[in-house]
């Protein structure tokens, strides 16, 4: 049990529930991207296709276009490093935590993909989701997928929240705390079952030119950045 966090939490309770409260009111809310959810990288037939899945960030939130967003990013970047054909697809929900967007693949018409990658954790950060109950839902999502993409699933590392600005002191704090927490879940998956999950770093985005409006999203060129970044680390390439 995660004792002194949750004594900081309750302490300070009152307080952040209040810029919870506010962050809500004041923070633009953004439409997801638009455009079409695919696309290609190169000539011919892909010796790569990435499918993205997730909340937000697979949702293109904070860029026009899925063009501009995480998988196609990544996509292009993965291209140009290795001058392979990279094909990509996003699958995103705003606002959706683990458990929500497991239920929605269920039911949902995915692509074949040679590599899926999971953009998630915000969500299940600012809800609370117990971490019992998210390690659960990690190992349920790989085995639902499992059947049809038999490579491990990536997990992107839930997002540096301690160091989005939009968020104010201490709430800040606390959700970086907490994501830490889910994150650490992501590595310790990694480490004992290389085979079923892969760990992959989130780039940490500090110029607020990579942001969107909300200061909260990546931007187009927020997204480019942590595509690049992912690119590098990315095994196989």
């Amino acid at each position: 049990m995660h004792l002194p966090f949750w004594l900081t939490t309750a302490l300070l309770f009152p307080l952040i529930a209040y810029q919870g409260r506010r962050v809500r009111r004041t923070t633009p809310r953004l439409p997801e991207a638009g455009g079409p959810s695919s696309g290609q990288y190169g000539e011919g037939q892909p010796a790569t296709t990435l499918l993205v899945i997730g909340e937000s960030t697979a949702a293109g939130v904070g860029a026009e276009t899925h063009d501009q967003g995480l998988a196609s990013q990544l996509a292009r970047h993965l291209h140009q490093r290795t001058g392979q054909t990279v094909a990509w697809h996003t699958f995103g929900i705003n606002g959706i935590r683990l458990g929500g967007l497991i239920k929605r693949l269920a039911n949902a018409e995915l692509p074949d993909a040679d590599r899926v990658l999971l953009s998630m954790g915000v969500n299940d950060t600012t809800g609370f989701t117990p971490r019992h109950r998210f390690h659960q839902q990690l190992i349920d999502l790989q085995q639902q997928l499992a059947s049809r993409y038999p490579a491990p699933l990536y997990l992107i590392s839930v997002p540096p929240m301690h160091r989005f600005t939009a968020l104010p002191v201490p709430l800040r704090h606390i959700m970086g705390w907490r994501a830490r927490q889910l994150d650490q879940i992501y590595s310790q998956l990694a480490k004992d079952c290389p085979g079923k999950f892969q760990h992959l770093t989130y780039p940490t985005v500090t110029d607020p030119h990579l942001l969107a409006s909300d200061g909260y999203h990546p931007g187009p060129e927020g997204y480019a950045y942590i595509g690049e970044m992912l690119s590098n680390e990315f095994p196989g390439h």
